[in-house]
């Protein structure tokens, strides 16, 4: 049995605000960092060796699990109907209908087209991922946007091949698959085409990951002729084209932090673009525009902390009238636009709803399509034009696959047309449970609970909770079906899905109690949904399974450290570590942005001290921590590598027990959503999830 490697020790004190910080362990940061995000060789060798040794040594201690791991594998992807097609959706005028499907070969998915009323049937095939990631060479292939023209004769296409986010522009025609425009490279992936579909719009990364240009490019021109649109000076913000408005009259562009937004605005058939700003940025005050039917709607923060929607002429910006007024920790979301209809979504106690306004009458009615108490709803346009009654809902629940329906929204009439196929002859939804409980917090406040189990499973305190959390950026969890779940579901694992404070789940209230100098209410809530649901027998002390990754690392690295006799273990994907240390350095690319969410370390003393006393790895401490294992890619341009790296090597100097501490690093052609591809996607599930089940001793299940 190989032994648990050991990380370089060499002492390094900094001082802050009058605090000495020792780390022996900040060498592993390179200065160049971001270079060797785009090329990994790099890497400091001495760095990299390591590496190899946690991973041989992670590889060694799950070696016991590698035939259970193909199980998995086998049983997840063998629950999927791998030949499959998506909704067709609609371009009447134009005479189109598109669709995406999947093959049991296939990794990526598949687009297809063809000509309305085609008496042949025959679908022109314009993009295949695995023939064109064979065709490059390339082991990791990740799309960043697919985008056809206007006038249907061109794909944009964007690719990573690396896993660094760094996304490269190709453009061809469709029927002969010819390049037509020069590649457009460092770009953040997203692509516009122009209404005439003789330009794109894109955003071009600077030397720091960070998108702060827009530009249009003509197609068949050269990248250095391109003409500058936007330009973002604020080192916090980042911008980005928001895309055509609902009735094709207006571009934007959209420049933001975590707390505050700006949107600019041209109209879309000028050949010369005059650039208009629709609202001065304002300190925490978010905006997003869209235009329909002479009015701009405003969906905004503006004394409405859940949003409301305002609207205005076009010919006066300045005199806005509300809308969908605001309501008490109900979030309000944007609008979708038909002729006849307008079409809304709103969230409220962690459960979201959609709404439906008969434009002539001006009455609104919620739409419901299920009894279930827990689901997810969603609306989709059938096609392109605005002139129809029909469109596509779909629904999903923690227990239930999801169904999709054409619903007419003036006769009510719904009619099923896909379900997402489980192909595993035991599956029932009557076969699960799906509860949502609430529980008390340190500081009173009820936090919403969402759990899923088989009905078999005994309330008796005997059963594994997996309890998954994030509670950042105000990003509400979402309650739809997972197929991969099923794997522990039916081995009597529950499931809970905790709606901490950070999110918006209650609203912006909700958020705004989980970040800055309120951020150890996020921890405390999930220590307390911990609690809870061993108080009410789901499971036991010690028998609670941590699960999250990236601001979820944070959450689960600073509970391991504050609570860790309530947990068996922890799976943390991609985790934000080493907090302290990235705030404090404005150089990487993403903490400008976050100064507004988590605090400014480095020019705020009481922003210091309080990210101090929480950071996962400035709070390790000599005693007994759960199992852990980590997972980190060593092109994550968004939570490096050194993180789970430096956490790692410092636990193994500090913890007091004999549970398993495995860090699982990729060294090539992965991100920070992993590898890229179907079955790369589910054998790392299949891993997390063979991890979960060593340390309960059930790989024989």
């Amino acid at each position: 049995m190989i032994n648990p490697p050991k990380l370089k020790r060499k002492l390094e004190v900094k001082k802050y605000h009058g605090h000495q910080i020792k780390d022996e362990f900040s060498w592993v940061h390179q200065k160049n960092i971001l270079e060797v995000l785009k090329d990994s060789s790099k890497l400091n060798p001495e760095v990299r060796k390591y590496l190899e040794e946690e991973n041989a040594y992670t590889k060694s201690q799950m070696q016991d699990t590698e035939k259970f791991q193909k199980k998995l594998f086998e049983e997840i992807k063998g629950r999927i109907k791998l030949d499959d097609e998506s909704l067709h959706y609609f371009y009447k005028k134009d005479g189109w209908e598109y669709w995406t499907k999947t093959t049991t070969k296939n990794n990526y998915p598949i687009q297809l087209r063809k000509k309305i009323g085609d008496s042949s049937n025959k679908a022109q095939e314009y993009w295949n991922g695995d023939e064109e990631k064979k065709k490059i060479g390339a082991s990791y292939f990740g799309v960043g946007d697919l985008a056809v023209s206007h006038d249907h004769s061109l794909l944009g296409y964007s690719l990573d091949l690396d896993g660094s986010e760094y996304y490269t522009i190709h453009i061809r025609t469709i029927n002969d698959k010819k390049i037509v425009t020069e590649k457009i490279k460092n770009t953040s992936g997203g692509i516009t085409f122009s209404k005439d579909s003789k330009y794109i719009f894109y955003t071009q990364l600077n030397s720091k990951h960070q998108p702060k240009k827009v530009f249009r490019h003509k197609i068949g021109s050269s990248q250095k002729e391109d003409k500058l649109i936007y330009e973002e000076s604020d080192s916090r913000f980042t911008v980005g084209m928001g895309g055509l408005t609902a009735d094709k009259k207006f571009f934007t562009v959209n420049t933001s932090d975590h707390s505050t937004t700006e949107t600019h605005y041209f109209l879309a058939d000028e050949e010369k673009i005059n650039l208009k700003l629709f609202q001065k940025r304002s300190e925490k005050i978010k905006y997003d525009i869209d235009s329909w039917q002479n009015h701009i709607y405003i969906h905004t923060n503006q004394d409405a902390p859940d949003y409301k929607i305002c609207r205005c002429k076009h010919e006066n910006i300045e005199d806005w009238e509300d809308f969908i007024p605001a309501k008490k920790e109900v979030v309000i979301g944007g609008l979708e636009f038909l002729d006849n209809w307008i079409i809304r979504s709103e969230m409220s106690n962690a459960l979201p709803k959609l709404f439906v306004r008969n434009i002539k009458s001006n009455k609104e009615e919620e739409l419901k399509f299920s009894d279930e108490k827990v689901w997810s709803p969603s609306i989709s346009e059938m096609q392109k034009e605005t002139d129809t009654d029909n469109v596509y809902i779909n629904y999903s629940s923690p227990k239930t696959n999801s169904r999709a329906y054409i619903y007419n929204l003036k006769t009510k009439e719904k009619k099923f047309v896909k379900e997402e196929q489980i192909l595993d002859k035991d599956f029932s939804p009557k076969n699960y449970i799906t509860e949502r409980l609430e529980c008390k917090s340190h500081d009173g406040r009820l936090i919403p609970l969402t759990i899923t189990r088989h009905k078999d499973v005994k309330i008796d305190g005997t059963a594994n909770v997996l309890l998954h959390g994030y509670g950042s950026y105000g990003n509400s969890l979402s309650f739809g079906f997972s197929n991969t779940r099923l794997s522990l579901l039916n081995r009597n694992i529950i499931w809970c899905d905790a709606s901490v404070r950070g999110g918006r789940e209650r609203g912006e209230i909700f958020h705004e109690e989980g970040k800055m100098l309120n951020k150890k209410n996020t921890f405390e809530d999930y220590i307390s949904a911990a609690n809870f649901l061993i108080e009410k027998k789901y499971t036991y002390k010690g028998g609670v399974i941590g699960y999250g990754g990236s601001a979820g690392g944070l959450l689960l690295g600073a509970v391991a450290n504050q609570a860790p006799e309530l947990f068996l273990g922890m799976v943390i994907q991609v985790g934000f570590l080493d907090s302290l240390t990235t705030n404090l350095d404005h150089s990487l690319p993403l903490t400008l942005g976050e100064l507004t969410e988590f605090g400014d370390a480095k020019n705020n003393k009481q922003h210091f001290e309080y990210i101090k006393s929480y950071s996962p790895y400035h709070n390790i401490k000599k005693m007994n921590y759960p199992n852990l294992l980590l997972i980190t890619n060593i092109k994550d341009v968004r939570v490096l590598f050194d993180e789970p790296l430096k956490f790692t090597a410092k636990l193994r100097q500090y913890k007091t027990d004999n549970n398993l501490l495995l860090l699982k690093c990729e060294l090539e052609d992965a991100g920070h959503g992993g590898k890229s591809g179907r079955d790369s996607a589910i054998e790392e599930i299949a891993f997390d999830f063979s991890f979960i089940f060593k340390i309960i001793n059930k790989l024989n299940n």
